[in-house]
């Protein structure tokens, strides 16, 4: 059997992960590794994480909390109980990972830090994920994504390259929580490989203000070492019915755009000889591009441009790519179901010829799947799992 005929498995199936984080740079930490296999099992207070409540709603559900946490299994404690705090022991001393983004100190005051819980498990890694890391003098701060983004340079960059002068824009994508998420998955698979050497497992630190500036690669260079030429920056162009976007950065793609156009002012003024030339006068070459663009639709302005081999696009809305054909064809997308029903989440952003990298059809309702996990990772039996939930410390209804 070829590689390619051969069935495609999951990575990390038999990996259990516990997942105390909220909000999204954990959650989507800890979903990456649900999807390639591992058994990734939510700790949620006994009202469900707060990320439930948010919108978009259908029928109650959050499809944003969904997207998130699909594939996970849901256990709700209250980890004032102490009863509930010794279960959670119990389950560290059984899992292979365990994911937290609580603010530095947290988790230590409930009996449930790093160095208690490896003591208990030492082949046990352990991922803290916070705004500012775990040490330091800043470490204590409150810090939510957009914080990080203002405090890092990301919105006065942004507000800089945009020609908006000092002030930065309003925003929402929230790039630091994304980034931590994915730059914390990766950590975690470096330790489970050295793990798997040594035996021995380890904290891993992700800060947010780090991952935001592992972003700036170019800017933190040119803060040390200014340039006399700024960067260009890359905007649209006017087409008959709309924005385009033309990037022509290589003398390839230069040469290419200057035979789809025919425009001799793209070849003939000398202050687009020269790579160097044409980056110092990068939106004066626009100017040009655009005297050809504006005859054009932006249909036919892509279509030309493609096949010229220059690198082009039109201006989308998130919802457009559901309808993509080149998407749909890779497998962009999955289905996922929860109590509203199903709805479309978006992969991991790799593939792999021997593994299987998939979003969870399932959303776990709050605290569903506790017969299941408690039996599954602990062995326990129905009586142990009622006076659990006699004492306050299980909450939740198994689905």
């Amino acid at each position: 059997m070829s590689p390619a005929d051969s069935p495609r498995r999951e990575a990390l199936a038999g990996i259990r992960v516990l997942d105390f984080s909220i909000m999204l740079a954990g959650p989507y930490c800890a979903r990456l590794l649900a999807d390639m296999g591992a058994d990734v099992v939510k700790i949620e207070p006994p009202e469900g994480d707060d990320m439930r409540l948010r919108a978009p709603l259908r029928e109650g559900a959050s499809a944003y909390f969904g997207q998130l946490n699909a594939g996970k299994r849901s256990l709700a404690l209250d980890l004032k109980q102490p009863d509930a705090i010794a279960l959670v022991r119990r389950l560290a001393a059984e899992a292979d990972v365990v994911v937290e983004n609580f603010r530095p100190g947290v988790m230590e005051r409930l009996g449930l830090g790093a160095e208690a819980l490896r003591a208990l498990n030492p082949r046990l890694v352990y991922c803290s994920i916070s705004g500012y890391g775990q040490d330091g003098p800043g470490a204590d701060r409150a810090a939510y994504a957009m914080i990080v983004h203002a405090a890092s340079g990301f919105d006065r960059t942004l507000a800089r390259y945009a020609g908006g002068g000092d002030r930065p824009a309003p925003g929402a994508v929230f790039v630091a929580d994304v980034l931590g998420g994915i730059f914390a998955y990766a950590a975690i698979q470096t330790a489970l490989v050295q793990r798997a050497r040594t035996g021995e497992g380890q904290v891993v630190d992700v800060a947010l203000m780090d991952c935001m500036l592992n972003l700036l690669v170019y800017e933190l260079q040119e803060a040390q070492f200014p340039v006399a030429v700024p960067r260009p920056t890359y905007g649209p162009v006017r087409a008959a019915d709309g924005d385009v976007l033309v990037v022509p950065i290589t003398p390839r793609n230069f040469a290419a755009l200057c035979e789809v156009t025919g425009l001799a002012a793209l070849r003939e003024d000398p202050r687009f000889a020269t790579l160097p030339s044409r980056s110092a006068h990068w939106h004066e070459m626009m100017a040009v591009v655009e005297s050809w663009t504006r005859e054009r639709s932006i249909a036919d302005c892509i279509a030309a441009l493609d096949a010229a081999g220059v690198p082009c696009s039109a201006y989308r809305d998130p919802g457009d790519a559901f309808d993509d054909p080149h998407l749909l064809a890779r497998g962009v997308f999955g289905r996922v179901h929860d109590a509203a029903g199903p709805f479309t989440g978006v992969n991991p952003p790799w593939r792999m010829s021997g593994t299987r990298a998939a979003v969870g059809e399932r959303v776990p309702p709050v605290g569903a799947d506790a017969s299941e996990v408690l039996a599954d990772w602990l062995g326990l039996e129905a009586d142990a799992l009622q006076r659990l939930r006699a004492s306050g410390a299980l909450a939740g209804k198994d689905s």
